[in-house]
């Protein structure tokens, strides 16, 4: 349930419902807006005397919470969620639309720094890479794992990109949360609880992408996972789903992006990459995305793709990633925002 507290509400009247709320065992999730200040409350409610709270000083009423993701939902927080990411504290969310380009794997030192600065030069406002790779084939390569967060670490220095890198286990939750300005917890994790947990207990954000079979509301309870264990810094990202078709190495559902804008208030990224497969397409449907209302876009990026360790077939090169900023900015302003 939400208890909508009335305008003019002190801290001291919001702490008294807060503390009658800890009465009742339900955990408080206060949210202060410009005008009021609302307190969603989860737990089992069956033994809350709803009257005693509504008549508790300024609670101007109690509304019930049907969706079934509490806070990630539009019913608790109407207004948009935006987070800072990297040294620039870039607002995800925002206005403004923000690309997060990179290769899928960190290979080397070298690699890494001209990415970065080929990606800066673009306009992008983050590098992804992986150093802990989770791959369908034990066989396949792995990443340089910490040696790659410090090399990703070098290259936000030298460029002042936020740094996107996936976390695979909560064993090393720690470590990657040490270098990374945002913790990206892949489509193979989505359901894994205990990480998504663990990544909730850190104050770093999180990017939370589609599980490749998920449908929208398993996704929401995922992030509601890492929001109640107290981080709700989540960032949804659409990188497609499992389908009959081949052509494809995913289908990318871009009409998710309208119905999470409608049923959630956190900023929502898109992945042409993972979500095509194919170098080719990502142009076209990174365009469609930003058209479609994505918040920003994570990209593959990579200098040699014929030579990549993971990924080539669906990364751009940074002279087409050059090329498609400007058209980006160009739809991102005809629909009211910029980049």
């Amino acid at each position: 349930m939400i208890i909508v507290m009335k305008p003019g509400a002190t801290k001291e009247q919001v702490q008294h419902v807060i503390d009658l709320v800890h009465d009742f065992g339900l955990k408080d999730h206060p949210i202060y807006g410009t005008d009021r200040t609302v307190i969603a409350c989860i737990g089992d409610k069956r033994t809350v005397d709803k009257g005693a709270i509504e008549n508790a000083p300024m609670v101007d009423r109690i509304v019930p919470i049907l969706a079934p993701y509490k806070m990630a939902s539009t019913e608790v927080k109407r207004t948009r969620t935006q987070i800072e990411i990297g040294p620039e504290r870039f607002p995800i969310g925002g206005k403004r639309i923000g690309v997060i380009a990179g290769p899928c794997a960190v290979e080397s030192r070298d690699q890494i720094l001209r990415i970065a600065e080929a990606v800066r030069a673009a306009g992008c406002v983050g590098l992804r890479g992986g150093a802990y790779k989770p791959r369908t084939s034990p066989y396949s390569f792995q990443g340089m794992r910490e040696e790659g967060l410090e090399i990703l670490a070098e290259a936000r220095e030298a460029s002042g990109l936020a740094i996107v890198t996936e976390v695979i286990s909560v064993q090393t939750v720690d470590v990657v949360a040490q270098f990374a300005d945002v913790l990206q917890v892949g489509a193979r994790n989505m359901q894994h609880y205990p990480l998504l947990e663990a990544v909730g207990k850190t104050n770093k954000p999180v990017l939370l992408k589609r599980g490749i079979s998920s449908r929208i509301e398993e996704w929401l309870l995922a992030a509601e996972y890492i929001i109640n264990a107290g981080n709700p810094h989540v960032i949804l990202c659409e990188r497609g789903i499992r389908t009959f078709e081949d052509y494809v190495r995913n289908t990318l559902p871009l009409s998710s992006v309208p119905e999470l804008n409608d049923k959630t208030h956190l900023p929502v990224l898109v992945d042409p990459s993972h979500g095509t497969g194919h170098a080719f397409m990502v142009p076209a449907m990174s365009r469609a995305a930003v058209a479609a209302g994505a918040d920003g876009l994570l990209v593959e990026c990579h200098n040699d793709p014929e030579h990549a360790t993971s990924d080539g077939a669906q990364s751009i090169t940074p002279k087409t990633l050059a090329e498609l900023l400007p058209v980006l900015r160009r739809i991102a302003q005809a629909i009211g925002r910029d980049l």
